[in-house]
């Protein structure tokens, strides 16, 4: 174990960070994105420092395999995007590069300061940046060329005590971003840490915090539980910390009034978790239908629709308006919803077109990623589409 030092306000050298080298982290390298990999080293080649940081190190440390691989350097956005043609510069107040290679997009951002706390936009040193990231699990960086892990907050630690641990003061953490509520949760099924009695205390305290947040942050989050493959688990802790209900509002009423519709639920998130195991790149409209069908089963009796000769088209512009509500806030493409609407529907008997299958999101565009943002929101749920 090494150790990195730094200099006090006196110019004293100090203790700042423990040093992890391969022997004692054990992370195999051929876990790691090779072209994530050549990214730093274009970075470092010249002249700064680059690391993977937050998520992809936790999930190398506990065994499993990151499905993004974030990098932090002290690179400006600027300067990263010179040395990278591919770069596309994102964000207005916190600027980020995103690195597209063929289909894949890795996130680099810059060291930042903590002049404003958690959430400012200053550029700023190592020593600032790890002080604003959430979680001691999520605050360690591994340089993939020397193969250590630098550990400025006993992260490490941390993990093998199976441990969460706000980085951040409980008494700012959630009021600077409520949704770190939400990750807590998360990070603490998926790596199976358990939170502390102050940190769940925290949470349900502060749920409320979440109302004023976006759609589209809310509608991101939504999304990482559906494709996790915990999303059964992740519910039911968000559903016992009184958070659940400020991602899904309508379902959260439902659970509480109707101890079926609850059991039904549950069990379609265990469903859709059994989904994510075999087919993992199922398109979103798939695993949505575990969210929506059973409301949808509660909205009539279909069987005796189906026996009267119900118009078809005014079944589905019914059922397309209530369950669009009943997702909100969050807010999927519309393909995917109208996939999801109609695969239940099909399933109950009627005889309704699926919709087209959308562009892949990978797909090669001239314009990359902006791009792709500005067709999702052009397919975002609006008015009910015509049948």
């Amino acid at each position: 174990m090494l150790v990195r030092y730094g200099k006090d306000k006196d110019g004293r050298p100090v203790k700042k960070a423990v040093v992890y080298t391969k022997d004692e982290h054990r992370i195999p390298i051929e876990k790691i994105d090779s072209d994530a990999i050549r990214i730093i080293e274009r970075l470092k080649e010249n002249g700064h420092s680059a690391y993977f940081v937050g998520g992809a190190v936790r999930d190398l440390l506990v065994g499993n395999t990151p499905k993004d691989f974030d990098i932090v350097t002290d690179a400006t956005p600027s300067r990263i995007r010179r040395l990278f043609r591919s770069a596309r510069i994102i964000g207005r107040r916190f600027r980020l590069v995103h690195v597209v290679v063929g289909p894949k997009i890795f996130e680099v951002s810059t060291f930042r300061s903590t002049v404003e706390g958690s959430v400012g936009n200053d550029f700023g040193t190592m020593d600032e940046d790890v002080m604003r990231r959430d979680f001691t699990l999520n605050a360690l960086y591994y340089d993939p060329i020397q193969e250590q892990v630098i550990d400025y907050v006993g992260g490490v630690r941390d993990i093998k005590k199976g441990v969460i641990r706000p980085v951040i003061p409980l008494e700012r953490i959630f009021v600077e971003d409520p949704v770190r509520m939400l990750r807590a949760i998360k990070y603490s099924v998926i790596t199976h840490c358990s939170m502390q009695w102050q940190l769940r205390h925290k949470i349900k305290k502060s749920a409320e915090l979440l109302s004023p947040i976006s759609p589209s942050r809310l509608t991101e989050e939504i999304f990482k539980i559906v494709n996790s493959g915990h999303a059964f688990d992740i519910v039911s802790e968000a559903l016992d910390m009184d958070v659940y209900m400020h991602l899904q509002p309508a379902a959260c009423d439902c659970i509480a009034s109707d101890k079926e519709f609850e059991k039904n639920y549950l069990a379609n998130l265990k469903r859709l978790d059994a989904l994510n195991t075999v087919e993992k790149d199922a398109r979103l409209g798939k695993k949505l239908v575990f969210l929506v069908k059973d409301f949808m089963l509660s909205l009539t009796d279909w069987q005796k629709e189906i026996a009267c000769g119900s118009a078809v088209g005014e079944l589905y512009e019914m059922t397309w308006n209530e369950v669009r509500r009943f997702v909100l806030p969050m807010n999927p493409p519309r393909v995917e919803l109208e996939y999801a609407i109609r695969s239940v529907l099909r399933e109950i008997g009627l005889n309704i077109r699926m919709p087209k299958s959308p562009r892949p999101e990978n797909a090669e565009t001239p314009s990359g990623p902006k791009r792709r943002r500005r067709r999702h929101k052009r397919r975002s749920v609006g008015d009910a589409p015509s049948e």
